[in-house]
Parts: structure tokens; C-alpha cells; sequence
């Protein structure tokens, strides 16, 4: 099937997250085994709703529920941030591996709410 002109796969938002997704995942497989069942499923969940939420606003084709979907998604990397700081004050990983991480999800935010005042400024709707 041919990718138009507002084909998901071709959103540069939705790459980052998806991204970002994949980076997350990546990293929870390497924590500790006490974390199977606490931390690394809500990792996974919180970056998987970056993604997500990215997606179904951009589905969505007004504005005002892109945006809503966007707020949920910057929500979402915030909540990875967290999880992030949880492995930094249980010393799970290096803080270079942690700062690497939240590097990525500051510059998503900050894509997030370039994307959130575009949408606001020209109010597109499709």
C-alpha cells in the first residue's frame, strides 16, 4: 500500500517516539531481575504510550484532539523520565546510560511542544 502525504511512517514526531520507544525497550532488557515484575513493565508501557498517543493524534485530523493526544504523550516521556531517575537512585545503570536517555526524552519534549504550538498557530485540521 503507498504512504500519502500524511502516512504515520513519514511523521518525523512519531519516528522520534518510536525511536525513543525502541530505546527504552532496549534498555529495560538489561535491568535486574527483581525489576521483571515492577519496573520494567511500567517502562515499557509509558514508552509505548509516547508513541502511541503520537499516533492516534495525528489519526485524530483535528487539531484540538492532536494536540490533547500530544499533552498525553509529553505526560508519558515525563513518566519515563521518572522511571529513569528510579534507575539512576537504585544505581541499575551507568549515569552516562541514564543522562543519554533523558537527553532523549528532553529533546522529544521539546519536539512535542514545537509540534503542540504549530498545531495551536495554523489550528490544521485535514
Amino acid at each position: 500500500m503507498e504512504q500519502g502525504v500524511y502516512s504515520l511512517e513519514k511523521f518525523e514526531l512519531y519516528n522520534l517516539a518510536r525511536k525513543f520507544r525502541k530505546n527504552i525497550y532496549s534498555l529495560v532488557k538489561k535491568l535486574p531481575a527483581e525489576e521483571k515484575y515492577c519496573l520494567a513493565p511500567q517502562m515499557r508501557k509509558a514508552a509505548l504510550s509516547v508513541s502511541n498517543n503520537i499516533a492516534e493524534g495525528h489519526g485524530r485530523w483535528h487539531y484540538k484532539e492532536n494536540i490533547q493526544f500530544c499533552r498525553i504523550s509529553r505526560g508519558s516521556t515525563d513518566e519515563v523520565i521518572d522511571d529513569l531517575n528510579t534507575c539512576e537512585d537504585e544505581n541499575y545503570f551507568d549515569l552516562e546510560i541514564i543522562k543519554k536517555h533523558k537527553d532523549e526524552a528532553y529533546y522529544l519534549i521539546k519536539k512535542i511542544n514545537g509540534y503542540i504550538a504549530c498545531l495551536k498557530k495554523t489550528k490544521q485540521t485535514y
